[in-house]
């Protein structure tokens, strides 16, 4: 997991393993997309922008899937993520995008990229990403949500076909205790789906508590 008060500048991290992202990799893919169009200097096509939000809002697969065709596949998001900042993110091989694997601190330097300024993202592409991210479905509203009074998110689930274990992820920007967080908890091994995302939202409530309970400048050891 990883939490940034970017008031503050305090920062706490707690692991460094790679997770496979699952849908969690759409934000990247958009990210994606829109560095690409920037350097041609244009927008987003109408097609682009509703299948961009049918990925993130609803967080369609078929949508995915011919956005990461669009911007070239696996090189296309390591050739992005140069230029965001992740630079342990290995992208999922052919179209399987969802195998991405990344960890908590690139994952976190997304969130920066997209809520932060400055960044590569221009202001007119960080507004789209956090317009998408603050309209997820109602049934997708877990996560680390749950630690905020407002929030801007984008989750990932998978079952594993060889062990069925799931994979949970959860990121994003949250309002509580009268500030903003950037979050982010990855996680695999779950046994079903709800005891990921139990999981996941405890990490959350404690990465937040850790934060807030330690006097700046310091950031605070979680464990």
């Amino acid at each position: 997991m990883a939490v940034l008060e970017p008031g503050t500048g305090r920062r706490a991290v707690y692991g460094s393993q790679e997770h496979i992202t699952a849908s969690l990799v759409k934000v990247n893919i958009l990210a994606a997309l829109l560095l690409r169009a920037q350097r041609e200097g244009e927008s987003l096509t109408p097609w682009e922008t509703s299948t961009a939000a049918s990925m993130i809002q609803d967080s369609d697969n078929d949508s995915a899937t011919a956005l990461w065709r669009r911007i070239g596949g696996g090189p296309g998001l390591t050739d992005a993520n140069k230029t965001l900042g992740l630079n342990s993110t290995q992208a999922g091989p052919g179209s399987r995008w969802g195998l991405t694997r990344t960890t908590a601190v690139d994952q976190l330097a997304l969130l920066t990229a997209v809520f932060a300024h400055p960044s590569p993202l221009s202001e007119a592409s960080r507004h789209l990403i956090q317009t998408f991210m603050d309209r997820i479905d109602t049934d997708q509203d877990w996560g680390v949500s749950a630690e905020g009074s407002q929030w801007q998110l984008k989750n990932g689930w998978l079952q594993r076909s060889h062990s069925r274990r799931w994979a949970i992820n959860s990121m994003g920007r949250i309002t509580a205790h009268g500030s903003t967080f950037y979050v982010v908890v990855l996680s695999h091994g779950s046994p079903s789906m709800s005891h990921g995302v139990s999981a996941v939202e405890r990490a959350a409530r404690s990465a937040v508590h850790a934060l807030c309970s330690t006097p700046p400048p310091v950031s605070p050891i979680i464990r």
